[in-house]
């Protein structure tokens, strides 16, 4: 039987790390180890990752914190698996998952990075009846690029060789390799992917099924639409240092998919100058997500222009529908 490892990052998350570590240690598939990281928690985090310390699957690394990155970096070091799942420490598994993606592996070896849709979830596990529901097959380096079919951190399974390719150490790094860029503290995720899609032949496919329940809160990395796009810039900056040409022609389509998420971000937080800031940035950059998902366009260039109608003060109960439904949207 396949030997996996979860991954845990861990900082200041007492409020939901026992229900995340619950979760996981319901899998179907037996052979496997959670690596927490306690990454420089301030709180009670190790305090109750200890006490789940008995069960010999727990092993729990702690260290001074180094960001999301640099905790996944340190977890992937440690994991003794074949293959290698990220649990975000406020996010939650499904009894089924770790099962569903090492049974995609094991049947698909071209396949490199697995990963399933997910349940979107609120502060308090309650299901916001809303999805993350990627494309499964077919996918490229460009759809991963303008798409990032895996939607979130929690969501893929990955074979311990594909790390293995992508492993670099930087010049002060002395204690391990970095497999993500620690040097980002959002669009880590993509950025890493990114590497793999363009720098390895190992193909990116989906399992069925919403396998994650991904919680939502107004107080994580994803908050501020502003530090998001700089951050995604500055991943396409570095991606076009190797791959000129690829950014050069895709580029603009990519940027237009961020712009339109920004925008449903902001229409979420009910900024009305930035959502319509992001709109028009979006139509000015590519016409792309128009034509290819006119629904979805629609809808976020429809709840932008309402939420301008009535501004953002005393919102009636049609704004408010409108920013749940646009409150998040599947990156698929």
């Amino acid at each position: 039987m396949t030997f996996a490892s979860i991954v845990v990052p861990a900082y200041n998350v007492q409020k939901t790390l026992a229900e995340t570590l619950i979760s996981l240690l319901a899998q179907t598939h037996q052979a496997f180890e959670i690596v927490l990281v306690n990454d420089g928690s301030t709180d009670g985090t190790l305090d109750i990752a200890r006490q789940f310390a008995t069960d010999p699957r727990l092993r729990i690394i702690t260290q001074a914190n180094r960001g999301l990155a640099g905790a996944r970096n340190t977890g992937i070091a440690a994991a003794r698996g074949e293959v290698i799942g990220f649990c975000d420490s406020d996010d939650l598994w499904d009894p089924r998952k770790l099962a569903a993606h090492v049974a995609h592996l094991a049947a698909n070896p071209h396949v490199g990075v697995s990963y399933s849709g997910s349940a979107l979830i609120d502060d308090d596990s309650n299901s916001l009846g809303q999805a993350q529901r990627p494309r499964l097959a077919d996918v490229d380096a460009a759809h991963v690029f303008a798409r990032n079919p895996i939607g979130n951190g929690s969501a893929p399974v990955i074979r311990r060789a594909v790390f293995d390719d992508i492993a670099y150490r930087p010049a002060h790094e002395t204690g391990r390799d970095w497999y993500f860029d620690e040097t980002f503290r959002q669009s880590e995720d993509i950025e890493c992917w990114m590497r793999i899609a363009l720098n390895t032949s190992w193909a990116f496919a989906g399992v069925p099924g919403l396998l994650t329940l991904y919680r939502i809160n107004n107080g994580g990395l994803s908050a501020a639409t502003d530090k998001q796009l700089q951050s995604w810039e500055r991943m396409v900056t570095k991606l076009a240092t190797g791959h000129p040409g690829f950014v050069a022609t895709h580029a603009p389509r990519a940027r237009a998919y961020q712009y339109r998420y920004l925008a449903r971000r902001a229409i979420s937080d009910l900024d009305t100058a930035r959502a319509l800031q992001l709109s028009r940035a979006w139509i000015a950059e590519s016409r792309a997500p128009l034509i290819e998902e006119p629904a979805k366009s629609a809808v976020t260039l429809a709840a932008a222009g309402v939420l301008s109608l009535f501004g953002g003060g005393v919102l009636g109960d049609a704004i408010v529908a409108w920013s749940r439904l646009v409150r998040r949207e599947a990156r698929s």
